[in-house]
């Protein structure tokens, strides 16, 4: 039977238009916030790069070999480098790291998973969000009231004890959400399947949740890579080549803050190559916690 047998009369659909008109008021609106987030973007970005061309065309024309490589010079002496600067750099930030990240990922593994509601618990994790605003000055008045006094000196232990107060929040807090976002099916299978709670841990959470406890500990590197305060406490500094952990000790950073300082256009050049290879350094840090951020669950 046809509509025309049963006199009813059919009425063709009007379908909105699915094309977007240039001129409707959520269009312009969308157009108008997209190029102020672009301006804004813009904007911020300036004093980065313009930051990054300044020690690029400073710093750039000094670095080489010997820059990388050999002693910081005299007052009145030409060439010259920081080499000890930056392998002091590497060696206090290693110390820090060697303490704070097994002391994070633990401290993590028992706000995440083993008592996460604790009184103890949520005591930790509001401490260490406040540590994470923490002067980095006031780390380096710890470590020199604990560790300068009690070894009657200057040395890269007490800068890496420094770095490391530094970087614990960093490392627990970040390695605490990694293995919060471990799915629960995940180590719900695990139980079903008969697995211990330590084999969950060290079987399924911990692997899952490695991405993301990398990027913290990367990021906290490449912070503590920085700073300057704490090492003038408890490193201070050292025209040589470090021979042991117990004698003070160069860094980047230091090195940096002694030579923008002075008279001599030589130091001024090497402090400008200091600032562009502590930069490079932090800017590959960051790189790979990006890289490695991504590649999570």
């Amino acid at each position: 039977m046809s509509d025309t047998d049963t006199g009813a009369v059919s009425i063709p659909l009007k379908l909105p238009k699915l094309e977007r008109q240039f001129f409707e008021v959520r269009a312009l609106k969308s157009l108008l916030l997209t190029g102020l987030t672009w301006i804004a973007a813009i904007l911020a970005s300036v004093p980065l790069f313009s930051v990054i061309y300044k020690l690029a065309v400073n710093g750039g024309s000094r670095l080489d070999w010997e820059a990388l490589s050999a002693l910081p010079p005299a007052g009145f002496e030409m060439g010259g480098g920081f080499g000890n600067a930056i392998i002091g750099t590497l060696v206090m930030v290693g110390i820090g790291a060697a303490l704070s990240v097994p002391i994070g990922i633990l401290a993590a593994l028992y706000l995440a998973i083993l008592a996460p509601q604790s009184t103890l618990a949520q005591t930790s994790r509001f401490l260490s969000k406040v540590l994470t605003g923490f002067p980095s000055i006031l780390a380096g008045v710890f470590a020199y009231a604990t560790v300068v006094l009690w070894m009657g000196s200057y040395s890269a232990w007490a800068g890496g004890i420094a770095l490391a107060v530094l970087m614990l929040p960093t490392v627990t807090l970040a390695a605490e959400e990694a293995m919060r976002q471990v799915p629960q099916r995940m180590k719900d299978a695990a139980y079903g399947m008969g697995c211990t709670r330590s084999q969950v841990i060290w079987k399924v959470v911990l692997p899952t949740s490695l991405p993301g406890v990398l990027t913290g500990v990367i990021l906290a590197v490449a912070g503590a890579a920085g700073e300057s305060a704490p090492l003038l406490f408890t490193a201070l500094f050292s025209n040589y080549f470090i021979s042991e952990l117990a004698e003070p000790t160069a860094s980047l950073s230091i090195l940096i803050y002694n030579f923008s300082g002075m008279p001599f256009d030589n130091q001024l050049e090497l402090a400008w190559a200091a600032s562009l290879v502590l930069v490079l350094i932090v800017l590959v840090f960051n790189i790979l916690a990006r890289l490695i951020g991504r590649s999570r669950f």
